[in-house]
C-alpha cells in the first residue's frame, strides 16, 4: 500500500510505457497533476502542500537532476506532506538513478506481453479500443473494425520481431503502446472525414510517422512499410475471412461486437505458429 511519503517507481523496458494508463487512473480517481520539466521541484513542493499526484517521466534522461531528486525526497515528511500526496516516477534502469530511493520506493515493472495472443489482448484492453462508445463510434464500422484488427495485429507483430535480435530488426526499436494509442485514433479519424478507405495515407501516417518516426535503419524501415502493406490493402474489406498468415491461423475476424473480438483472439495459439 502506498502513502504520501514512499515514492512510487514504475522501471521501464523496452515496449512498455504506463503513463498514459496512470494518467487514466488518476483521473478517476480526481486527479490529474502531470509534472515535468526544470520546475519540477516547485511544483513537487506545491503539490506536496495540496495533496496532488506528481508524475515525473522518464528520470533515467535527467542523471544530473538526481541528486537534487534525493533530497527532495529525503525532505517529504508525514509532519510536512498532505496525507493524499503521491511522487510517481518513471524511469530504465540507470547507474544514476539515486539508490536510496531505490530502497525506498515501491517499485513496479510493466512488461510487455509475450506472444501474439496476449500481445492482441492486451491492445483490446488498452483505451480507447476498450472504449465501447469509441468502437461503435466509426461511420464505417466494417472498415474501422477490420483495420482496427490489422493494426493491433502488426503491433504485435513488430513487437514479436524484437524476440530474435538482429534477424527480426537490425536495431532494437521501442515500439510501444502510444505508437498504438495515436495510429488507432488516427484510423478512427481518417474513416470518419473520408468518403472512400485512405490506405495511402493510412500507411504513411502509420508506417512513416507514428512507427517509422523510430526507425533510423533503411531496412528496417522497408521491412516495416512492407509488414504494414500486407495487412493495409483493399482485399481486407473483401475477402472473408482475411488472411493474415498463409494458413489461415491468424485472420481477421468476422465484423461484431467488441467481445467477439476477444473471444476470436483467445482462440488464437498460445504460441505464435513459426509462419508468422
Amino acid at each position: 500500500e502506498s502513502s504520501n511519503v514512499t515514492p512510487l517507481l514504475f522501471v521501464l523496458s523496452t515496449g512498455s510505457d504506463p503513463t498514459a494508463a496512470l494518467l487514466t487512473f488518476a483521473q478517476s480517481t480526481g486527479y490529474s497533476s502531470k509534472i515535468v520539466g526544470p520546475r519540477a521541484a516547485a511544483l513537487i513542493d506545491s503539490a506536496r502542500k495540496a495533496g496532488s499526484w506528481v508524475l515525473l517521466q522518464n528520470c533515467h534522461l535527467a542523471p544530473s537532476w538526481m541528486a537534487s531528486l534525493e533530497k527532495i525526497c529525503e525532505s517529504i515528511k508525514p509532519e510536512n506532506t498532505d496525507p493524499d500526496f503521491r511522487l510517481w516516477m518513471t524511469s530504465l534502469p540507470s547507474p544514476a538513478f539515486p539508490v536510496a530511493i531505490l530502497q525506498s520506493s515501491i517499485k513496479m515493472s510493466n512488461e510487455p506481453p509475450a506472444g501474439l495472443r496476449a500481445n492482441l489482448r492486451r491492445s483490446y484492453a488498452l483505451d480507447p479500443i476498450s472504449n465501447p462508445e469509441f468502437f461503435e463510434s466509426c461511420p464505417k464500422p466494417r472498415a474501422f473494425k477490420a483495420l482496427l484488427y490489422g493494426l493491433a495485429f502488426m503491433h504485435a507483430f513488430v513487437q514479436e520481431r524484437r524476440k530474435f535480435g538482429p534477424m527480426g530488426w537490425n536495431i532494437p526499436y521501442g515500439f510501444d503502446d502510444g505508437d498504438l494509442r495515436i495510429s488507432v485514433r488516427q484510423l478512427h479519424m481518417y474513416l470518419a472525414e473520408s468518403p472512400e478507405v485512405p490506405f495511402d495515407a493510412l500507411k504513411y501516417s502509420i508506417g512513416e510517422c507514428n512507427y517509422g518516426g523510430r526507425v533510423t535503419d533503411d531496412k528496417d524501415r522497408r521491412l516495416l512499410n512492407t509488414i504494414l502493406s500486407n495487412i493495409y490493402r483493399p482485399e481486407i474489406l473483401t475477402e472473408v475471412p482475411f488472411k493474415l498468415s498463409a494458413s489461415g491461423t491468424y485472420v481477421v475476424p468476422l465484423e461484431g461486437d467488441y467481445a467477439s473480438y476477444l473471444r476470436a483472439i483467445n482462440m488464437l495459439p498460445v504460441f505464435p505458429q513459426p509462419e508468422v
